[in-house]
């Protein structure tokens, strides 16, 4: 493996368990680790973030090998595997910490993500999803890691539906 096709990716969509769930079985994938972004309270802890008041989403970072799967492909699974149009939350987990986002850490990741919402507009969807500059990601106590893999369960608000 060259570590000059070694990226990252940092996508917001909900609660991270269901997609790091998605991310974590898709090839390419090194590893998906559930965190935090976005808000104002260094390492914040998830009783802070439900709380609303840090302002920090929950993200997953997604490590990947440019070389076996690109970043399109990657986002496209992401605007697939969650409701981009809901502006409260996430199916049923509601709030400002389950809102759609993208963190791109560079302006190449900026422009694929906005030509892919402007393809979904064009479809007709009204695509709530953010784009955001790449801030501090905060690893998500290890609880929430591999969440799904160790209770033996699949997601119960995310699921994979083709759209592109």
């Amino acid at each position: 493996m060259d570590n000059k096709s070694i990226k990252k990716a940092y996508y917001a969509a909900g609660c991270f368990w269901g997609v790091e769930y998605f991310f974590e079985k898709h090839k390419g994938v090194i590893s998906a680790i559930s965190g935090y972004m976005g808000g104002v309270i260094p390492n914040p802890s998830y009783e802070i973030v439900c709380s609303g008041f840090s302002g920090h989403l929950e993200v997953v970072e997604v490590t990947y090998d440019e070389s076996i799967v690109s970043f399109e492909e990657l986002t496209k699974l992401f605007f697939e595997i969650h409701d981009f149009t809901q502006t409260n939350g996430q199916g049923p987990d509601i709030g400002s910490q389950y809102l759609s986002a993208i963190f791109y850490v560079d302006e190449e990741q900026k422009r694929v993500s906005e030509e892919l919402i402007c393809i979904l507009e064009n479809k007709g969807f009204k695509v709530a999803t953010k784009l955001n500059p790449l801030v501090t990601f905060y690893e998500a106590e290890d609880y929430h890691q591999d969440y799904y893999e160790r209770h033996k369960k699949v997601p119960y608000c995310h699921s994979l539906k083709k759209i592109f």
